[in-house]
């Protein structure tokens, strides 16, 4: 069992600090991925459990061992960077097999890893090529071959497809996820795509200003999102938030906004009892708005004029405007939508997430 455990780690330059007091336990065999906007401190969080980066207050263990003395070498990681740090004079075999040579391992042993490493990935026809020859996944590869030949307790990743275009980075992310079903290791990943943390981790840690917002998996993390931050940025298209007050009469639980008035599930009655009359602030993703036929009512229904419409092809993102808020609505529908039409829309009560205005935690 390798779990590495950080305990109030804390990261500064100088008089600025990056990381306040951050508390995490990533347990074995487990794909953990931090992500959240840039400057929000994942990489220099993976950067401290690599070694790379000193560790200003707290401390890291691994395996139940500290480990912020210890040199990077000393701590058994692997880690693949966003830049691939290949050696552009030495060919693909001796880029995988570098780590292996400096700790003096045996040429067969290192022969045999490298097989089989090439031949998980792929690679095993580029092995006598440099770098210089290679596209952009190749060298990925390569990275990716390099740090697994080491057979490491824990591999990190610190945006590793952040390079590629997206058809590549989509190729790139299901042969990680196949990857991950081969080798049962602690995998540490670094990202700011929303998109592959859902698809790839166990448990996703959300990070905003030094400090973790949420971790969960990507069903808890999308489903039942614990501040507004997360639920805006978990979910793609990003989630609606609309300025509202919650209705002050003893009738049926409602938020009334500019340019809209919707009921919400009456279990919401009890929690919501002191919130009634103020301020409050709703969330909708845009998949939980659904096309209403014209002349067909419906509860919760709105009227939405389309300002943008951008035609997928499976579906279409049209760009709304109720009241003053500018609305984003995915409708699952393969004809397209003219700008200038109006769509009516509902909304069921239990798709409406409820946030606090001032500390921006979910009701």
């Amino acid at each position: 069992m390798v779990e590495i455990v950080l305990e109030n780690v804390a990261k500064r330059f100088g008089p600025i600090s990056v990381i306040e007091g951050l508390n995490l336990t990533m347990r074995d065999n487990e794909f953990t991925v931090l992500v959240g906007p840039s400057g929000c401190g994942k990489s220099t969080t993976l950067r401290m459990i690599a070694g790379l980066e000193d560790v200003s207050d707290g401390e890291i263990y691994i395996n139940g061992k500290p480990v912020s003395h210890l040199e990077p070498k000393e701590r058994d990681i692997a880690m693949v960077f966003q830049d691939y740090a290949l050696y552009p004079h030495m060919n693909v075999a001796r880029n995988m097999s570098f780590a292996l040579r400096l700790a003096h391992y045996d040429r067969a042993e290192i022969a045999r890893r490298i097989e089989q490493v090439a031949d998980m990935l792929g690679i095993r026809e580029l092995l006598g090529r440099k770098p210089r020859e290679l596209s952009g996944g190749q060298r990925q590869r390569v990275a990716m071959g390099r740090a697994l030949v080491r057979d490491a307790s824990t591999f990190l990743f610190d945006e590793p497809l952040s390079n590629l275009d997206a058809k590549l980075r989509t190729q790139m992310r299901a042969e990680l996820a196949l990857m991950r079903q081969r080798i049962r290791k602690n995998m540490i990943y670094v990202t700011h795509d929303q998109i592959e943390a859902m698809t790839l981790g166990d448990r996703i840690i959300v990070m905003s200003k030094g400090k973790i917002m949420q971790a969960g998996t990507p069903e808890e993390l999308f489903k039942r999102p614990a501040n507004k931050f997360v639920a805006g940025f978990i979910g793609s298209p990003s989630m609606n938030f609309f300025d509202a007050e919650l209705a002050s009469n003893d009738g049926p639980l409602a938020v009334v906004g500019d340019g809209f008035s919707l009921g919400l599930p009456l279990d919401a009655a009890g929690r919501l009892k002191a919130h009634r009359g103020r301020p409050i602030t709703i969330g909708i993703r845009p998949t939980a708005f659904q096309v209403v036929a014209d002349g067909q009512s419906a509860e919760n229904a709105i009227r939405a004029p389309v300002v943008v419409s951008e035609y997928i092809g499976s579906n279409s993102i049209v760009m709304s405007e109720i009241g003053h808020t500018q609305v984003t609505i995915d409708i699952g529908s393969d004809a397209p939508i003219a700008v200038g039409e109006s769509v009516q829309v509902r909304v069921a009560p239990e798709a409406i997430y409820l946030f606090d205005p001032a500390t921006e935690r979910v009701l």
